[in-house]
């Protein structure tokens, strides 16, 4: 690497930290200090006196590696005393060689980030950041109560209860009382299958067969402990619920109309009011793309918040969310061009969501099913969760509205862009085309 003068530098104030569990080496210009790399320890008091010694070096910007979640408090106390701080991908020097020790890691990073051959990944504002760490929290609540809902199913089934055999949810109306009353102490199948609701597909004949079981003590102490840690969690989900409420109603800036009031049920009113508040704070109601429903809406929203004016244009926000094709081209020849792998949540989310359009009588459900056609379904899923993200973009930043055409006009539109195609293969070939039964 050739050596630069300091006046064509980048950033010529700037320092790389090696983060690690139990310390951290931080590497500054050398123009500043005498001692330009230092080991720091982990503790808040360190933190502090590291972020001191910055700024009486004239550090400006801070290359930060991501290192698990050590990084996380380095990032936020440099941050609250008013640095610059840049998280960067660990893969971005990762084949550089002859680094073989922390020492040689952070001077790495304080050179790479001089010459400006470092990039800052994205991170959203501190206040979106508390949403989604309680959002993510209830998802992962969301989860543990799923798993204890599975091992009330295993109780059941190793007692012979055939309950997921007459009814589709076994924590639904139905379920849930007949499992709290066997819990309770109820054995006689006639008086569990009184519970069941009128709209259960099962007579109440099926019921008591499906309930008629063999009763074990060590099954049913099981069952119970698992329906206590089920309501458990459910109070905790329920706190999770209000604190979000709290903070998106603190961030809603205008009132959005996303139409009618629901006329009566607590939990349609609830999830409109859900949906109000995610509006009120995006600017724009993204339930209304069609796919994207309020749980994908409330993850995206967590996790990127709505101000996307860190990214440059549609494309480069596609790209960070990994749902581009790359671009590996060596002597004209097109090596690969397959999307790259990404746990990016909000990619997830906008993939889940491109996978409910299979049935879908809108716009970009023909869209989808036009997709799977020509290619597999990875792909066509890909292809639209990309096209969804476009729709999400511009939403965000125009307030566009969303108005779906409906799959007629899609295919309408589909139909003259291929009559429009082969007139112009037949042009260029001399031919002309024209409809069956017209004069030539």
């Amino acid at each position: 690497m050739a050596i630069r003068k300091r006046e064509d530098l980048v950033f010529a104030n700037a320092a790389g930290i090696d983060v690690g569990a139990s310390s951290h080496w931080v590497a500054v210009p050398t123009h500043s200090t005498d001692v330009p790399v230092r080991e720091v320890g982990t503790m808040t008091d360190d933190l502090h006196a590291l972020a001191d010694w910055l700024l009486e070096c004239g550090v400006d910007v801070v290359a930060l590696e991501s290192t698990g979640v050590y990084w996380i408090p380095v990032y936020e106390v440099l941050e609250q005393r008013g640095l610059a701080v840049w998280l960067v991908d660990a893969r971005q020097v990762k084949y550089v060689p002859g680094r073989k020790s922390d020492v040689q890691d952070c001077q790495w990073l304080q050179r790479l980030m001089s010459y400006g051959l470092l990039r800052a990944a994205f991170r959203p504002g501190s206040d979106v950041r508390v949403i989604r760490a309680v959002a993510r929290q209830r998802e992962v609540l969301l989860t543990q109560q799923a798993s204890w809902v599975q091992r009330m199913q295993k109780a059941l089934v190793q007692m012979n209860i055939q309950l997921t055999e007459v009814i589709t949810d076994v924590m639904g109306q139905t379920g849930q009382a007949i499992i709290r009353d066997i819990v309770a102490g109820e054995r006689d199948a006639g008086v569990l299958a009184r519970h069941r609701h009128r709209r259960v597909k099962a007579s109440e004949q099926e019921i008591v067969r499906a309930l008629t079981g063999n009763w074990r003590e060590e099954h049913l102490f099981v069952l119970k402990q698992a329906l206590a840690m089920y309501d458990d969690i459910a109070g905790h989900l329920a706190e999770c619920d209000t604190k979000l409420g709290e903070l998106l109603t603190e961030r809603s800036e205008a009132i959005v109309d996303i139409g009618k009031t629901p006329r009566a049920g607590s939990k349609a009113r609830a999830q409109y009011d859900a949906r109000q508040q995610l509006a009120n704070w995006a600017g724009a109601d993204l339930t209304r793309i069609n796919g994207l429903g309020l749980d994908s809406v409330m993850k995206i929203l967590s996790e990127i918040g709505a101000d996307l004016s860190r990214f440059a244009n549609v494309k480069h926000f596609c790209s960070w969310l990994g749902l581009c094709p790359a671009t590996k081209i060596s002597g004209g020849k097109v090596i690969s061009a397959r999307t790259k792998r990404s746990a990016n949540r909000v990619r997830q989310a906008l993939k889940m969501s491109a996978m409910s359009l299979s049935h879908s009588d809108s716009a970009l459900g023909a869209f989808y099913r036009r997709l799977c056609s020509r290619m597999d379904k990875p792909k066509a899923n890909t292809a639209t969760a990309h096209k969804l993200a476009r729709l999400v973009y511009f939403m965000l930043t125009r307030g566009e509205a969303f108005v779906d055409e409906g799959q007629r006009r899609y295919e309408e539109l589909q139909r003259e862009r291929s009559i429009a195609a082969l007139k112009r293969r037949a042009a260029a070939m001399g031919f002309q085309l024209n409809p069956v039964g017209m004069a030539t």
